[in-house]
């Protein structure tokens, strides 16, 4: 079973290594309840806490979590996997999760159609079309 769902990849997040003048402004590649991984340029070193903020969504999302995995790219760069600490923090995720989804769909809707949409409309249209299909916290993500 997957334990993380595919994210809108043009969605940024800044990350830091805590403790290290290592950090940036990367590209966030999916989320879950426990976690979330993120394309970075360098290797993070496993075990490395890191403390990451995604400010695409108001109140901007912070949060800490612990490096579980790093693997190098064919293309170059590397994919960082984090753990989440604390329960909290990973129950915002999915909140985050959902709200990164509308903006993308915003973005898509006006690269593809030329339609502005407000946040509001972006997030009607987006739970009409595809929040039946979101998992659900109880229930296992799919492959």
């Amino acid at each position: 079973m997957r334990r993380y769902i595919r994210h809108p990849s043009d969605i940024p997040i800044e990350f830091e290594v805590v403790g290290a003048q290592q950090g940036g402004n990367e590209r966030l590649t999916n989320v879950s309840l426990g976690g979330l991984s993120f394309v970075c340029s360098r290797q993070v070193e496993l075990g490395s806490l890191v403390r990451v903020r995604i400010s695409a969504v108001q109140p901007p999302f912070e949060a800490s979590a612990h490096v579980r995995w790093c693997k190098q790219l064919q293309g170059g760069g590397y994919e960082v996997g984090a753990e989440l600490l604390s329960q909290d923090e990973a129950f915002k995720t999915r909140m985050v999760e959902q709200v990164c989804h509308i903006e993308h769909y915003k973005r898509e809707v006006f690269a593809r159609e030329g339609r502005q949409l407000t946040g509001q409309q972006a997030a009607a249209e987006w739970i009409s079309r595809y929040a039946a299909s979101f998992p659900r916290i109880d229930q296992p993500e799919a492959v």
